[in-house]
């Protein structure tokens, strides 16, 4: 057993489903492509083993973007893939070349014969076109968007899946940012070697709690049967069953094989019978299709030249917006029968997403995105000067964001801009102590409205964004003015020149702030920025690093009055009326709700379906739960952008 668990790992890892290569005429791209989707597109179109674009006369290991090449194939650059070296490491990878982490044979000519044909139709790595003139070449689906799972959408989905009672213990792989959102940054995530071990590894031990003595009765569809028949049709419907769950589709007959291939004959005995069902879920738990988010495209039946995104892509695409979480059965049944392209059924679906519980977690996840609050994780402050500061207020604080959000958007489904000026709140026993306000609830949380004379008015006074946004051991009115444009009006601030001198900045025994500011902007390569970045921050210098209300800075009594845009105001109260008022404020969140949703910025063809979105906000009150409905039954929030030159080598097989 362990042995098997090592090949799987192996196979696994450079992305080979271990689904066996049908026998191919040796001429045939077609029958080549097959093997390719079934044995080698799984990890090489993600970037856990590297692109096979070009790769037949490419120098080895040289794909620059890729730096887990074994050294055994480092240590042969100087030869290249030709149609030759890549039929003889096919047939035995590790004999032909010792040292290398490639497992996967192909052993038949015919089949490697096929495969190399197939290979050498793969182009250099295509840029990204937008679709919006009809396509030709592209008769078959075809893969658009990879996007990793994040941490939170793994767990969630093994809660739904297993239950929320199994363990998920592990370190996983760090995200990236980019335009302000980890759901964009994401999308070109790959996975480290080191990275996969721990995917592999926590596979294996979701895998053992889901059928263990425990739960078995529950996680398997039958009892051990007594012939062969009925063995191989309880594990059949084992591996359909969690694999359409796992991967948000139906498996291809290969996927199903490969996995069914696993589980031994019953007469083998029941505890073989069972432990062969755990390597077929850690294969499924291990895989890309689940580790990833692959979207795909089709032919539009109704749009002759034009391609729709498929039915399990749009619903994969609304369960993670509305649930941060993978498509229930519900949503897969209609993903199947075709509601997803039909506007009444869509409706229906998107109804149903919004009115259930489950979308107060949706909207968690991309306001947690959204305000960076992952940051919270690496908060440090100064001890000494901040003395109240330790982990419970920095994970209060980011909760306290989010019940706030979630209480004003959802619970009272009120006026989006509100967020800039309601003093009302949810604190714990942790946070009142630094808001120096009484705590008389014997709840963990409570409902609670900041009296004006703390000069608590809107989410930007909150000890979490004043204090993720500030040094460790002062405040930062430029830190907090940046991330406010980027945040909340998609403005984000270049970084500063080289060569700028911050010692003035950082003289925190000088003066204010604002003086050590105003000094600063003395060089000529700073006011464009700071012009703009300071104002908003300025007018929160009653607050320190940690967010505690202060009037006083180093003895000096500290002006909250600025200008921005021409427009004059005093304190947090002043700066939530303009943002209030700021018509950038729901263009911006708009945009962020597309591009958290698709995984990508909104390109210019969306243009006039983002404007229109904006203006029915607006007619609606600004209403976020009305916003997400009415762009989600739109044919624009699935809109497609396909790479340049997708034909052959992009497509993927119709039954998945």
């Amino acid at each position: 057993m362990k042995q098997v668990r090592y090949k799987l790992r192996q196979r696994l890892a450079f992305g080979l489903t271990l689904a066996c290569a049908l026998p191919v005429a040796a001429d045939s791209v077609d029958k080549g492509a097959e093997i390719y989707r079934s044995a080698c597109k799984g990890c090489h179109e993600v970037s856990i083993a590297p692109s096979l674009e070009g790769v037949v006369g490419r120098r080895v290991a040289s794909v620059t973007n890729f730096a887990d090449y074994s050294e055994a194939l480092q240590a042969n650059s100087d030869k290249h893939w030709t149609p030759e070296e890549l039929n003889r490491f096919l047939e035995a990878p590790r004999d032909y070349i010792p040292g290398t982490l490639m497992m996967q044979t192909v052993p038949d000519p015919q089949e490697r014969a096929a495969l190399i044909a197939y290979l050498t139709t793969l182009g250099t790595e295509p840029a990204a076109l937008d679709i919006t003139a009809p396509v030709s070449g592209i008769d078959q689906p075809v893969t658009v968007a990879v996007r990793r799972l994040n941490e939170s959408q793994y767990r969630n989905t093994i809660s739904d899946i297993f239950g929320a009672d199994i363990e998920v213990k592990a370190r996983f792989e760090p995200e990236r940012r980019e335009e302000g959102l980890q759901a964009v940054g994401n999308s070109d995530l790959s996975m480290t070697s080191a990275g996969f071990e721990q995917y592999f590894g926590l596979a294996q031990r979701i895998a053992a709690q889901a059928l263990d003595e425990t739960r078995r009765e529950t996680t398997v569809p039958c009892s051990v049967p007594a012939n062969e028949a009925a063995a191989r049709a309880c594990a059949a419907d084992f591996v359909n069953g969690y694999g359409e769950q796992l991967f948000r589709r139906p498996l291809s007959e290969q996927e199903r094989n490969s996995r069914l291939a696993l589980v031994p004959e019953v007469s083998a005995g029941e505890d073989a019978f069972h432990q062969g069902l755990e390597l077929a879920l850690t294969s499924l738990l291990a895989a890309p299709e689940f580790l990833f988010r692959v979207e795909t495209a089709e032919p539009d039946p109704d749009n002759e030249g034009h391609l729709r995104l498929d039915g399990y892509s749009r619903a994969a695409r609304l369960s993670f917006l509305f649930w941060n979480t993978a498509p229930d059965e519900e949503l897969l049944r209609a993903a199947a029968s075709g509601e997803l392209f039909n506007a009444a059924g869509l409706e229906n679906q998107v109804q149903r997403l919004a009115g259930s519980p489950r979308f107060e977690q949706g909207v968690r996840a991309f306001f947690y995105d959204l305000m960076q609050l992952d940051g919270f994780d690496n908060l440090i402050k100064d001890p000494e000067i901040y003395p109240k500061f330790n982990q419970v207020v920095a994970d209060s604080s980011r909760e306290q964001m989010l019940k706030t959000l979630v209480g004003l958007l959802v619970t009272d489904d009120r006026d989006y801009r509100d967020i800039f000026v309601s003093n009302d709140t949810y604190i714990n026993r942790s946070l009142a102590a630094v808001y120096k306000v009484p705590y008389t609830s014997d709840a963990d949380w409570t409902e609670y409205t900041f009296p004006d004379e703390l000069e608590r008015t809107g989410l930007l006074s909150q000890i979490g964004f004043l204090s993720l946004f500030a040094h460790p051991g002062t405040s930062s009115p430029t830190r907090r003015g940046i991330k406010l444009h980027e945040i909340f009006m998609c403005e984000p601030t270049p970084d500063p020149p080289a060569d700028v001198d911050f010692s003035k900045v950082k003289d925190s025994k000088a003066g204010t702030v604002r003086g050590r500011l105003l000094d600063h902007m003395e060089n000529t390569g700073c006011v464009a920025c700071h012009r703009r970045s300071d104002p908003p921050g300025l007018a929160l210098e009653h607050f320190d690093g940690l967010g505690q209300l202060r009037k006083f800075e180093n003895g000096q009594l500290i002006d909250v009055s600025a200008t921005l845009n021409g427009a004059d105001f005093v304190g947090a109260s002043g700066l939530g009326e303009l943002l209030h008022d700021d018509e950038r404020i729901p263009a911006c969140l708009v945009r962020n709700v597309y591009a958290y949703s698709a995984g990508r910025v909104p390109d210019e063809a969306l243009s006039p379906f983002l404007s229109s979105s904006v203006a029915a906000f607006a007619e609606d009150g600004y209403r976020l739960p009305g916003l997400m409905q009415r762009m989600a039954v739109s044919e624009d929030f699935f809109h497609v952008v396909v790479p340049s030159g997708a034909g052959a080598s992009d497509q993927v097989a119709a039954s998945q």
